[in-house]
């Protein structure tokens, strides 16, 4: 299986295998590291961007900042969730409070914020925290 990110770096888009998590990824291009833990990538405001445009999966992304509360508590929901549904979904959290220039374009009001882009367009959109099966059940709504 597959998934896609950004270099946080150079910004080109990297396949990235996901049947091991033994190697940490690194872009083909610059060799600069790619955050990622469990299949989740972290992006920037141009990573965004570039994934959303760029991505063959529909893109899953998490805004989310680290003093909320209902976020962290969500963050082992997303993973648990990217491990299940990798490679029918691109995961991708983007920190709000790090980057608002990312959160700004989309009028992110409330975290989390949970958005799945398609074809470079947003297809739907869930303030609030959500239990797996709930979540993984809205992902599934009118899913590829």
């Amino acid at each position: 299986m597959e998934t896609y990110a950004p270099c946080p770096s150079c910004h080109r888009l990297n396949r990235i295998s996901i049947d091991s998590e033994a190697r940490k990824p690194v872009c083909g291009v610059c060799k600069t590291g790619i955050p990622m833990h469990s299949q989740v990538v972290e992006v920037d405001a141009v990573g965004l961007q570039k994934l959303i445009r760029k991505s063959p999966l529909p893109v899953v992304v998490d805004f989310w900042a680290p003093w909320c509360g209902p976020c962290r508590m969500f963050a082992p929901t997303f993973e648990q969730a990217s491990r299940d549904l990798g490679g029918r979904f691109v995961f991708a959290k983007l920190n709000t409070e790090a980057h608002p220039e990312g959160a700004a374009p989309f009028g992110i009001r409330s975290i989390p914020t949970l958005m799945v882009f398609e074809n470079g367009n947003e297809k739907k959109r869930q303030s609030g925290a959500a239990p797996l099966d709930a979540f993984k059940a809205w992902l599934a709504q009118g899913s590829v």
